[in-house]
């Protein structure tokens, strides 16, 4: 499907283009700030799928989609709103958007609301049963990520996988320590640690998840972690956090 984004945060334009990206039915063809372009393109028929923010200066996506009204209705073009307000939603149903979502946008939850588009796509262009099976039937089979983005205080902020040490809870907030800073996010560890992978990542203390392959060694119910170019972080291992630790290393 051809996807256009219509957003004026150019935050947004980055995040949705890597998702669109990453999934095999899908095709970016553009990214605008201006409501105005992107209803002339949907109007020719140029779009088959937009990603439409709600609070624009020019148009506001209900407006857009009013004006659009026809051509989502006959499903020659299929919406999904995307905004930080969720106010709108019952509104957006009502023209029959295809789902809502919330800013900051996980890809799980993006690769969710895109699969509701695969019976419009069979029913347009037939697609072979293999690729059905087993590329579009289970969002469990999408590329993985490999980077998560963390509310610092003025932004949101992108972090590599690759890139993370380990983290330290400081109450309310988290310090990310990557290969080339210390990154300061307002939220919990439990927050954070259910948005890493549990296969790279682990808790191993109240106060400090570590990435499995910085770990160097292991000795005495600590861990040194391997930071390049610094001297060895020393990470203890809690009591509560050492039986499921050991396990999964031996593993």
């Amino acid at each position: 499907m051809r996807c256009l984004i219509v957003d004026d945060e150019p935050l947004a334009h980055a995040i949705l283009s890597d998702y669109i990206r990453k999934v095999p039915f899908l095709e970016l063809i553009g990214a605008t700030t201006s409501p105005i372009d992107a209803l002339t393109r949907v109007q020719r028929g140029e779009v088959d799928l937009v990603f439409l923010d709600i609070q624009m200066p020019e148009l506001t996506g209900m407006q857009f989609l009013k004006l659009v009204e026809r051509a989502v209705i006959d499903n020659q073009c299929r919406v999904i709103l995307t905004t930080a307000y969720s106010t709108y939603a019952l509104e957006g149903y009502e023209h029959n958007v295809v789902d809502y979502l919330l800013k900051p946008v996980s890809f799980e939850r993006f690769y969710k609301a895109v699969q509701k588009l695969f019976p419009p796509i069979q029913s347009i262009a037939p697609i072979s049963k293999p690729i059905i099976d087993t590329e579009l039937s289970s969002p469990a089979e999408a590329p993985p990520k490999d980077f998560i983005f963390v509310k610092t205080e003025y932004r949101l902020q992108r972090v590599g996988l690759n890139d993370i040490l380990y983290c330290e809870g400081l109450k309310d907030y988290v310090s990310i320590y990557t290969t080339t800073e210390r990154i300061l996010t307002l939220q919990t560890m439990k927050s954070l640690e259910e948005k890493l992978p549990a296969n790279q990542f682990a808790r191993v203390h109240k106060s400090y998840i570590v990435a499995l392959n910085r770990i160097e060694s292991i000795e005495r119910n600590r861990i040194y972690m391997n930071q390049p170019g610094h001297s060895h972080a020393i990470i203890p291992i809690g009591e509560t956090y050492r039986d499921a630790f050991y396990r999964l290393i031996e593993d």
